[in-house]
């Protein structure tokens, strides 16, 4: 656990800075005293070095007007210490400048301000392994070094083994440490999923289904009020009602002149066929092929027997022929 009465030294190597922010954030407008409060973790501070080498007003003017503003920014900032050397212009346009002394002046302060027994803590904030030398000649003095690099685990090992602790510059650690407000995240792409494992979406303007109306004169009687022989159960075997005898029914006259004889009254009726005696295509049965039926002459009108007549010479009215008795 950090000690409050730990007294702190902060070195930044500026250019380290400047290429690492521009590299994993994309904007390197960082405030330096957010950031100082940030490594400080509220021990007591005792001073900050920033180091940096200035541009070349006549190389690169624009450039030039920008960082002489930050400059001036953090030597007015309290506890800062702002030390400079120089960029060396060697075949310039074509090649770019290199620093020339910042090194050297950052591990000769490292260094003596730890033998001066100025502070307990000194943090570095660089990525260099040049600087490997110096941490292990403050540690061999009796002092605790600490370093802030930007990047995985596997970057800066070096410098990583011989700290005696690490603060790793991200996102979170950086957060509310910029001038400007913070853009909001960008969003992380979705992985496409299949067709199949797609979900359909879902329907918010969904209208619940109404309840089912109630019929009371629909629902069944219990088991106990079931009649006899309802819904399958064997029904009770009832004496069988006694039919009244079929009505016979009045044969019709048949038509004057038909030829067929009535039956004299009073006489009993003829009993009915048996199936045997039922004409053939009866209630249903396939009816023979039958010829079809002849036209039958009309009778004759019956006419009234004439008596016979008397021969002459005949008193008995008997034929001719015929023997007397």
């Amino acid at each position: 656990m950090a000690d409050r009465n730990d007294r702190v030294m902060i070195f930044i190597d500026g250019s380290n800075l400047y290429h690492s922010l521009k590299a994993y954030f994309q904007r390197t407008d960082i405030d330096m005293g957010k950031l100082a409060d940030k490594l400080l973790e509220r021990r007591r501070l005792i001073r900050v070095y920033y180091y940096n080498a200035r541009v070349g007003l006549r190389e690169e003017p624009e450039r030039y007007k920008r960082q002489q503003a930050f400059f001036n920014s953090v030597a007015q900032a309290p506890y800062f210490e702002l030390k400079l050397g120089r960029l060396v212009y060697a075949g310039w346009p074509n090649s770019p400048p290199y620093e020339k002394g910042v090194d050297i002046m950052l591990a000769t302060d490292l260094l003596t301000h730890s033998f001066k027994n100025n502070y307990d803590i000194g943090i570095l904030v660089a990525g260099d392994a040049d600087y490997v030398g110096a941490l292990q000649a403050v540690k061999d003095n009796g002092k605790n070094v600490e370093v802030a690099l930007f990047g995985k685990e596997s970057t800066s090992r070096a410098l990583r083994e011989v700290a005696d602790r690490v603060h790793t510059m991200d996102g979170r650690f950086l957060r509310g440490s910029w001038k400007q407000p913070e853009p909001p995240p960008r969003p992380q792409p979705q992985p496409q999923r299949p067709l199949a494992a797609q979900q359909p979406p879902r329907r918010t303007d969904h209208v619940p289904e109404p309840e089912p109306e109630h019929y009371p004169e629909l629902e069944l009687p219990p088991p106990e009020e079931w009649p006899s022989g309802h819904w399958g159960e064997p029904k009770e075997t009832q004496p069988a009602a006694e039919q009244p005898p079929p009505k016979s029914r009045r044969r019709r006259r048949p038509h004057r002149g038909s030829g067929q004889s009535q039956p004299p009254a009073g006489a009993a009726a003829q009993p009915a066929p048996s199936p045997e005696q039922w004409p053939t295509g009866h209630w249903g049965e396939p009816e023979e092929s039958q010829p079809p039926p002849t036209e039958q002459p009309a009778p004759s009108k019956s006419r009234r027997r004439r008596r016979p007549r008397h021969t002459p010479g005949s008193g008995t009215g008997l034929s001719p022929d015929h023997p007397a008795q």
